[in-house]
């Protein structure tokens, strides 16, 4: 996924009611920005911290410019970019599926996204063939790091993220394929856990859903101020990560 224009370097003054952001351009001129991402973005808001932010080249917009990246600092002595727009996951996972990077989802004949399902729920992606069931895909987005090379989700409490969970394990009980596929915006990590401490409810759910056959997978990306790529697959721990939040 290459950003259609390219994106500019400014500063982050703060983060704010979940979906706004003060950001200081290359004139000095601090500006709000839209912020797409209702999550805590933990670790993520450190003011002063380099950003990148798209420009919508629309004047009517309320908000011209969102923020799109997030510069911190790596478990090395490398920095690391960080994609924060949960706008993104959906598009990159079905760039994934469609040039076969994930294994476990090749071989079906369509591919639609946000189907009814469940309760009140659209499914981000659903995969048909006319000889296999349908095989449902819920995409999370991900971007938590607390500990070298260990990628984590959820980053605050999500019950959302717990309904869709139930409603994945009721589609396997009715003879359908459910896969939760975790889509992380950096690539400074080798593994994904769920963060038990962070949403003991989450935690449960997922232990539930996998147990009853609800698959996870993880697809990381490389990140760069042109374009995001999911490239490659990184393993799902089976037990919830039980570490503290502090």
């Amino acid at each position: 996924m290459q950003f259609p224009h390219p994106l500019i370097e400014a500063r982050l003054v703060q983060r704010y009611k979940r979906f706004l952001a003060d950001v200081i351009m290359p004139n000095g001129k601090t500006i709000t920005v839209h912020c797409p991402n209702p999550g805590s973005m933990a670790g993520l808001t450190l003011p002063g911290s380099r950003v990148w932010i798209s420009d919508s080249r629309n004047p009517k917009r309320k908000l011209r410019y969102t923020l799109e990246l997030v510069e911190v600092s790596g478990n090395d002595t490398e920095p690391t970019l960080v994609g924060i727009n949960t706008q993104q996951p959906n598009r990159l996972a079905r760039e994934a599926i469609e040039a076969g990077l994930i294994a476990e989802l090749t071989g079906y004949a369509s591919l639609r996204t946000e189907v009814p399902y469940g309760e009140n729920s659209r499914i981000d992606i659903l995969l048909e063939h006319p000889d296999k069931p349908p095989c449902y895909v819920e995409i999370k987005n991900v971007h938590f790091v607390r500990q070298s090379n260990l990628f984590e989700f959820p980053d605050s409490k999500t019950a959302r993220g717990a309904k869709h969970l139930n409603e994945m394990a009721a589609m396997v009980a009715a003879g359908a394929r459910a896969v939760m596929l975790y889509v992380v915006q950096r690539a400074d990590g080798n593994a994904l856990a769920i963060a038990a401490d962070m949403d003991p409810n989450y935690a449960q759910a997922f232990e539930r859903a996998t147990e009853s056959g609800v698959e996870a997978l993880a697809i990381r990306c490389q990140i760069s101020e042109n374009e995001i790529i999911a490239c490659d697959m990184v393993p799902v721990l089976p037990k919830p990560a039980l570490q503290s939040s502090q």
